[in-house]
């Protein structure tokens, strides 16, 4: 049976021990979809929210918060990101905002926690900078889509 990594033999939490891992290349990408009314929706892709441009703000809070997953999440490492990209796709049909974030580093451990915080705090953004207009935006799917590197390899979602 495997054994929770963040788990000791007594049931404790415990960060892992990344000392003895050799630095290698790793990313994760993650998504995430926020859902608007259809008026919101459309002062969001004009870009006439009265606090100002939402994708840009959105999009400087996932770096921020990717960058800040070590303090958010009690047990994550510090990691130094080589880079984080996210990018929002309008989906007028569903009047849906899709999040994708990648994020990559050399390192010991992973990025999969920084980039699905990364998605979080981006949706979260524009819930903020839109909550005026619109109380009934919902915040769904927030998934990590891909993983490279570290002892237990590529992962990407079926």
């Amino acid at each position: 049976m495997k054994m929770l990594s963040h788990v000791d033999s007594k049931g404790k939490a415990k960060m892992v021990d990344v000392s003895e891992k050799a630095l290698t290349y790793r990313e994760a990408e993650a998504y995430g979809e926020v859902y608007l009314s259809k008026k919101t929706f459309g002062l969001v892709k004009k870009n006439n929210i009265a606090k100002g441009d939402v994708i840009a703000i959105a999009r400087i809070a996932g770096i921020q918060a990717a960058k800040k997953t070590s303090n958010l999440i009690p047990l994550c490492h510090n990691i130094f990101l080589s880079n984080i990209e996210i990018d929002f796709e309008f989906d007028s049909k569903n009047y849906c905002i899709q999040i994708k974030s990648t994020v990559s580093t050399t390192a010991e451990t992973g990025v999969e926690m920084e980039a699905l915080t990364a998605i979080s705090v981006s949706a979260l953004t524009i819930y903020d900078m839109c909550k005026a207009v619109d109380k009934s935006i919902t915040i769904s799917n927030v998934c990590l889509l891909s993983k490279t590197g570290g002892k237990s390899g590529e992962y990407r979602r079926k």
